[in-house]
């Protein structure tokens, strides 16, 4: 498994690259991020590991370069950044998983694989339609009945959400696990918010409408109540 280490800090990277490569991967390590992102656009990788704060490109407008690109090369983010928010971020971004430093390097292994695995599954499709819906995840473009929607990004990714399972009901702990990331009060309306805002951009004006509430159980996306 070819594995790139993108990470200025050289104690750390020594450390990692020794590490993995007692595990067996093969690494490929550089310390700024416009090498980092020459080396993800020109060769092919099985993951990579980014520090956030790099010299030249920092990681978050490394991987959303990278992404624009149409590359879905699992990435890991290990940032001494801790903050919900800066985790949050780094997922928004488009990264796979996040590790704060200091670090345990068994977890870190067992993420990496965890990333490896999943990279090994079918991949996604990138582009979903639902009636005359129409979600474009790389170019991030949203239109119904051939007219832009204008979406904002936390808006789009629970969008996202809803069209991957068209058809199931997804409840509210799922929707929060799965587009906000981290743990919420439970109790807290901000999924019932973003739907409503997301319902007068997606349905108004439009029939028949595809974002419905199951009382009691959660909501779906599909064509007929």
């Amino acid at each position: 498994m070819r594995i790139l280490i993108v990470e200025d800090d050289t104690k750390t990277a020594d450390f990692i690259t020794s590490g993995l490569t007692r595990e067996g991967f093969e690494v490929t390590r550089c310390a700024d991020g416009q090498a980092g992102l020459q080396f993800l656009l020109q060769q092919s990788f099985d993951a990579a590991i980014l520090d956030i704060m790099l010299p030249g490109l920092d990681g978050l407008a490394l991987i959303e370069r990278l992404r624009g690109a149409g590359v879905a090369t699992p990435v890991l983010f290990l940032s001494a950044r801790k903050s919900v928010q800066d985790r949050i971020a780094g997922l928004q971004a488009g990264g796979d998983d996040y590790l704060v430093k200091p670090f345990s390097f068994a977890e870190l292994v067992a993420r990496l694989r965890a990333l490896l695995r999943r990279g090994q599954r079918p991949a996604e499709p990138t582009v979903l339609q639902l009636a005359d819906l129409v979600m474009n995840v790389i170019a991030h473009n949203v239109t119904r009945a051939g007219q832009e929607i204008d979406l904002q990004q936390r808006e789009f990714a629970l969008l996202e959400y809803l069209l991957r399972h068209a058809g199931r009901v997804v409840s509210k702990t799922m929707i929060l696990e799965h587009v906000w990331g981290y743990d919420f009060d439970p109790q807290t309306n901000v999924v019932e918010a973003r739907i409503c805002r997301l319902r007068d951009k997606i349905d108004h004006g439009f029939d028949p409408p595809l974002i419905h509430t199951v009382r009691g159980v959660g909501y779906v996306a599909r064509e007929r109540r």
